[in-house]
This record gives structure tokens, sequence and C-alpha cells, in this order.
């Protein structure tokens, strides 16, 4: 026979074991975006240069990905990453190039879907950020978009915006 005192410390431990992995779900490590690309019906169509960054108040910018023609020779892409204006004021221009973990080539038109985990993102510490999304294109036009999120986020809860040329729709989730 079991004292009543042991009964209910080893419920009490089963009861904190099975909560934990509904604790650690409930704070979630990863953002995906999903940027869509538009075909352009123009007479020379060239892919945007994309930069992704993440602004809070007080901290510089983080940069998270640029998307731009990395494997030209003489490293010749990075001279048009100037046009991608706001990021290259907010923190481009103190960046060398190919960036580890970051540089990408430009991406073809549809749906492209990237994810970054809390310490990508420079999520540390919790309060209000904002996703910034800027494209820029030869021949074409530029466009920003942003989407304020807080973290720590919610599983699933995100933010999208729909950009008018450049861009399409972008969507965030946490999971």
């Amino acid at each position: 026979m079991q004292s009543p005192s042991r009964t209910i410390l080893i419920g009490g431990t089963l009861g904190a074991a099975l909560t934990a992995p509904v604790m650690a779900a409930a704070a979630p490590a990863t953002m995906d975006v999903t940027i869509t690309i538009p075909q352009l019906k123009v007479a020379e169509y060239h892919r945007p240069y994309v930069a992704i960054w993440v602004e809070k108040a007080g901290a510089p910018a983080k940069t998270v990905a640029v998307w731009y023609d990395y494997d030209m020779k003489g490293n010749e892409g990075t001279k048009w990453l100037r046009d991608v204006r706001q990021w290259w004021r907010a923190s481009g221009r103190t960046m060398t190039f190919p960036a580890n973990g970051i540089t990408g080539a430009t991406r073809a038109p549809g749906a492209q879907k990237i994810s970054f985990s809390r310490a990508q993102l420079g999520a540390t510490a919790a309060g209000d950020y904002t996703l910034v999304i800027e494209a820029a294109r030869e021949v074409g036009g530029r466009e920003l978009l942003r989407i304020p999120f807080t973290w720590p986020a919610k599983a699933g809860v995100g933010g999208r915006a729909a950009g008018k040329a450049e861009l399409g729709a972008v969507t965030v989730a946490f999971r």
C-alpha cells in the first residue's frame, strides 16, 4: 500500500512531464515566409533582387536573406544591390558579399517559401518586430512590404501583406 504523499508526488511529477511538451509547442521557434513573385507581362523581364530583414525599435536591422545574381563574373551582381534602396540604407551597405547563410539566387515567378529560426531573425528578446521585404527589378520598379509581428509568437499566427507590382502576396506563419 502506498502512502498518499507518495501518490501526490508521483502524480505531480507525471503532470509536469505531460505538460512540458505542450509548453514547448506554445513557443514557436521558426518563422515560415511565403513570398509570391508575380509573372509580369513586359517586353524585357528580369528577376527581382529581393532583400528580407527584421527591424526592432532601438536595434540595428538584421538581414536574413538577399536574393541577387551572386554568381556573375567578378561579383558584378553586387553593383545593383544598392537599387534595393531601403535595405541598402538599413544594413546592406555595411555587408560583405556573398554573405554566408543569407545570399541566394534570384527567384523565378511563383510562390517562394523560406524559413527562419529565431536566432536567424535576431528575435532574442521579447517585443514587437517588423519583417520587411523589398524587391527591385532591372527595367522595372521597386516595392517594399512591412509585416509586424510580436515575439514570442503564437503557433500558426502570423501576418500578411500584398504587393501591387514587384511583389505579390506575402504570408508569415510560426511553428
